[in-house]
């Protein structure tokens, strides 16, 4: 198999693990912003901050008023929400609607 079938396929698979996770409805900058934060979380309903976020290599090119723009988006549909008992400009990532099976992988 030649370099560039293998990433077709591969990009075909993260296509339909994005599909099954309802990421497919996000735009690549929110999408982005999330994993991000995922990946910096502790663990479901762990807090990371946006200056956190910012910094991760997926979203550090980003412009801040689209990195805000994208943060804004995912608060509004429910993917981020803010952190509770928390200062500004923190935030937990909602497992529920993602999958508690994708959060702990």
């Amino acid at each position: 198999m030649d370099r560039l079938s293998s990433i077709f396929e591969l990009r075909e698979m993260l296509g339909q693990l994005e599909r099954d996770a309802g990421l497919d409805t996000l735009g690549p900058v929110e999408r982005d912003v999330l994993l991000a934060a995922h990946s910096l979380s502790a663990g479901p309903g762990a807090v990371v901050s946006s200056e956190q976020m910012r910094a991760h290599p997926l979203v550090a090119s980003v412009a801040q008023a689209t990195f805000y723009r994208a943060v804004r988006n995912l608060l509004g549909t429910g993917f981020l929400e803010r952190a509770e008992g928390s200062r500004a400009k923190s935030y937990s990532v909602r497992g529920d609607l993602i999958g508690e099976d994708l959060m702990t992988r």
